[in-house]
This record gives structure tokens, C-alpha cells and sequence, in this order.
């Protein structure tokens, strides 16, 4: 009996206790009354930065190479002996700068007969012409038949041929000794792959004996798909800028370039056209050959709303927020639609207006589903002071996002 009493004693005593520890924890957990409210109110501090339009240029990065502007094979239009090259492989040259001496021993000794010929041509040339004067004379006091005039007559139209024709020779024999001075026909730079002194100039041999390129202007030539060149035609009515060139080390190029040709057939295989950009090129940075990169401006947006990166959202569900500060002090999170990236920045392209102040700060501290938003501290910031926006003020590299 003693047994039964000190069990229901000892339960009723356990019960009590749970009792006093469940009320205990319950007051602990509830909050004053007056300080609920301060809690839930506690203003977020953030930094905005209110949205403006500006100009911007939108392009595309596509690969190129680079080619002189002008490649001038040197040929020989005479043969002989290359007895001197007074220039080097790397050689800048002006233009009718010498480059080979040809043997001229032979082309004076062809210009010599020639000479002789002419001589003879003139001698048969003026008896013909005293022996139609003669004729003229007989002729007038019927002293000769008229055939024997006609005769004469034609003797000297041979002869004056035969003086023009040697004369032409003499012409002809002048330029090729002219020929064996190669000069260079424009100014450039002299590429590897001479003939060496000694060796023998032919017209006909299928090897240049030097090769001359202008590098202070060069091209590059870029493959386009051709469903871009009504885009790039556009951005360039529209005044959207030079082409800006990445170099192989993957700096930017100094000199700006210009779209100089466009090609009128489109690839089969690639779908693709040649479009040809002219760029200075101080300092020979570029030479033939080399593979770079250039960006093409394709679209201008007159009025574009640009958010740093930094401050956009990406939900779990794959859609994109940014957090904006309503005119009372309220924080919303809002969904977007995002376009290009300008350098570290995003084009909005809806779900954003001018004016809207958007945090680029202390955009994680509001939270997403909280009807009528969070209150929030605001300092306002400019677009220069916002983290995102220091990129290059020219030739800001632009991309395209997916």
C-alpha cells in the first residue's frame, strides 16, 4: 500500500515540474510585448544607386588575322647576274629605294646594237627620202615613167618603218637597262627570303627575289556570320565606334581600327563573309599573319539601364531579382529580365525603370516573400562610386550573355 502511494506521489510530482519548465520556456521565448514591434522594425542599412540611361554600345568579339595592307612581290623583268643587294632581311624601304643591281655589261652591249641599227635606219632613210626628191623633179619633166616614181615613193615609207622600228629598239633596250636596277615600288619592309648575291635573275622563275610590305597600316581579316551584317551595317549608320583589337598577349591594341570592306559572297560551307578592318600600327605590334581578336560594335542602345552585377540575384528556380527601394524606405525584391554585359555590368532590358533606385549593396540582408517589403536605411550612391562601375571609360570590352 506504502508501495502504491510513494508511485502516484512521485508521477504527480514529475508532471508538476514538466509543467513549471513547459511555462518557463514559454516566457522565455515570447517577447516583451513593446519590443516586438522594434525588433520587427529594425531598418536594414543598404547602399542604392539610382538608375539612368546611357548610351551603349554593344559588340561582338570575333577572331581575325592580320595581313599587310600592301604585299608587293619583286620580280626581275630582265635576266641576268645579281651583282649587288645593297639591302637586308627587316629592312624598312622607301619607295624607288634600290634593292638589286643586275648585271648591265650585256644590256648595254643590246643597247649598243640597237643604237647601230637606228643609225642605218636613219642613213637608209634620208637617201630614200633624197632619192624621192630626185623623182619629184623627173617626174615633172616627164623624164621617168610614173611606176619608177611610185617606186621611189614606196622606198621611202619603208625606210621611215624601218627608222620608227629602230627607234623603238633603241626604246625598248634603254628601259631593260633601266629594269636591271631593281627599285622597290612602294615603301615597306623588306620580308625574309632573299636572293643572295651571285644568284641569277630570270623573268620567268616562279620565286620573288624579295618581297616588300607596308606594316604601318595593316589589315584584319574577320570571318562575320552573315546574319550580323545588317546589325553591323546599322551600328555603323548609327555612329557606333572603331573596332577595338585584342592582341595575342591579350592587351588592347592602341590605335583604333575601322571597317574598310565587306565581301559580297557569303562561304557555303560556314555561312560566314570576309570583312576587312584597317588599323595604324605604331610600333609594328601587329605583323602578317599573327591570329587576334577583335570586338565589332553590332547595336547601339541609346537610352540602356545598366545594374552592376554585383547586385543581381539568382534564385534557385533559374530567374533573376534585384532588390529596389520604393519612396517610403521600403526594400522589394523584383524579378528581372537581364540582357548584354557591358564590362562588370548588366543591361536591363525589363522590369526596371529610370529613376528606380536598385541596391547594390546589403541586397542579401531582404529577404524574398515579405508582403509590403523591409524597411531599410539607405545611403545613395553615384554611378562612379559604385564598385561595379569602375571599367574603362574607352573601349570598354563588351559581350553578349546568353
Amino acid at each position: 500500500m506504502s508501495s502504491s502511494r510513494f508511485r502516484t506521489l512521485f508521477l504527480f510530482c514529475a508532471c508538476l515540474m514538466a509543467v513549471v519548465f513547459l511555462l518557463r520556456w514559454i516566457a522565455n521565448a515570447t517577447p516583451a510585448p513593446d519590443e516586438a514591434p522594434a525588433a520587427a522594425e529594425a531598418p536594414v542599412t543598404v547602399s542604392v544607386l539610382t538608375l539612368q540611361p546611357q548610351a551603349v554600345t554593344l559588340s561582338e568579339t570575333l577572331p581575325g588575322r592580320v595581313a599587310a595592307s600592301r604585299r608587293v612581290e619583286i620580280r626581275p623583268q630582265v635576266g641576268g647576274i645579281l651583282l649587288h643587294r645593297p639591302v637586308r632581311e627587316g629592312m624598312r624601304v622607301e619607295a624607288g629605294q634600290v634593292l638589286f643591281q643586275i648585271d648591265p655589261a650585256p644590256l648595254k652591249a643590246d643597247l649598243a646594237t640597237a643604237e647601230a641599227v637606228l643609225e642605218r635606219a636613219r642613213a637608209a632613210e634620208a637617201h630614200a627620202r633624197r632619192a624621192m626628191e630626185r623623182a619629184d623633179g623627173l617626174l615633172a619633166g616627164n623624164a621617168i615613167s610614173r611606176e619608177r616614181h611610185d617606186a621611189a615613193r614606196n622606198d621611202l615609207a619603208v625606210a621611215r618603218a624601218t627608222l620608227a622600228e629602230a627607234q623603238a629598239g633603241v626604246s625598248r633596250r634603254q628601259l631593260d637597262l633601266a629594269f636591271a636596277t631593281v627599285r622597290a615600288p612602294v615603301a615597306g619592309y623588306v620580308a625574309s627570303g632573299l636572293v643572295e648575291e651571285g644568284g641569277l635573275a630570270t623573268p620567268t622563275s616562279d620565286r620573288a627575289l624579295a618581297v616588300v610590305q607596308e606594316l604601318d597600316r595593316v589589315y584584319v581579316d574577320l570571318r562575320l556570320p552573315s546574319a550580323s551584317l545588317a546589325a553591323l551595317r546599322a551600328a555603323g549608320a548609327a555612329g557606333a565606334g572603331a573596332v577595338e583589337i585584342i592582341r595575342p598577349d591579350r592587351q588592347p591594341h592602341p590605335s583604333p581600327g575601322h571597317l574598310a570592306f565587306s565581301d559580297l559572297t557569303v562561304d557555303p560551307g560556314t555561312g560566314t563573309l570576309l570583312v576587312r578592318v584597317v588599323v595604324d600600327n605604331p610600333g609594328l605590334t601587329l605583323l602578317p599573319g599573327q591570329y587576334v581578336r577583335a570586338r565589332v560594335p553590332t547595336v547601339v542602345l541609346p537610352a540602356a539601364l545598366l545594374v552592376p552585377e554585383d547586385a543581381v540575384i539568382r534564385t534557385g528556380s533559374g530567374h533573376t531579382q534585384l532588390v529596389t527601394v520604393t519612396a517610403d524606405g521600403r526594400a522589394i525584391r523584383q524579378e528581372v529580365q537581364l540582357g548584354e554585359t557591358v564590362g562588370r555590368r548588366v543591361v536591363v532590358r525589363s522590369g526596371l525603370r529610370a529613376g528606380d533606385r536598385v541596391v547594390v549593396q546589403g541586397q542579401d540582408r531582404v529577404p524574398d516573400g515579405i508582403p509590403g517589403g523591409v524597411a531599410v536605411q539607405a545611403s545613395v550612391l553615384e554611378a562612379d562610386d559604385a564598385p561595379s562601375f569602375h571599367t574603362p571609360q574607352s573601349h570598354t570590352p563588351l559581350s553578349r550573355t546568353p
